[in-house]
């Protein structure tokens, strides 16, 4: 697989964020404005130029003691700026699971 900082061309279409997951915990996070982390997908720094994704996805490659797997998202950013998923993959990585999860019925005594 070829790292996400090999890659010459980053094409943006829509407005986009760096995802990366938490190295002590695997929590699905988003790099902010400060270069700091977040798990709070409204705390992301939004980018919409390649040059601008490739800046911001080379710092947050570098902190690979925070988070690991760091790449280029697409986001929907609404008129009063609240940033949704912009692919069936990150709203699955924000939300959870798809399906249903078993529930256990509590022991009867």
């Amino acid at each position: 697989m070829t790292s996400p900082l090999e890659q010459k061309k980053i094409r943006i279409t829509r407005p986009s964020v760096v995802t990366a997951n938490r190295t002590w915990d695997g929590a699905v996070i988003y790099r902010t404005v400060a270069r700091g982390w977040s798990t709070d997908l409204n705390q992301a720094a939004v980018v919409r130029a390649a040059e601008e994704a490739r800046a911001l996805l080379a710092d947050s490659v570098a902190d690979d003691l925070g988070a690991v797997g760091a790449y280029i998202a697409p986001v929907e950013v609404d008129q009063a700026g609240i940033i949704a998923p912009g692919n069936l993959r990150e709203t699955i990585r924000a939300t959870g699971v798809t399906i249903g999860l078993p529930v256990r019925e509590p022991a009867r005594v």
